[in-house]
């Protein structure tokens, strides 16, 4: 038997539910509301959403820069 991580959901997002998810987050921790260990488990959350949401613009800029090389041969 395996047990999930916390924040394994977040390799399946797309770019869009990532951003919107941290921006809850962030809000949620800003907002000051939440126990301590509430709070500890949005930040891990919220790293995890915006390792996610680098991953997908590191792919774009990756995307982009091949099709600039393709173009440019």
């Amino acid at each position: 038997m395996t047990t999930a991580t916390p924040n394994e959901d977040v390799a399946t997002l797309s770019y869009e539910q990532a951003r919107e998810q941290l921006v809850a987050v962030v809000n949620q921790l800003e907002a000051g509301s939440s126990s301590l260990e509430d709070s500890l488990a949005l930040w891990e959350r919220g790293e995890a959403l915006a390792k996610k949401c680098e991953e997908w613009l590191e792919g774009a800029k990756a995307r982009l820069a091949a099709a600039r090389a393709t173009t440019e041969d």
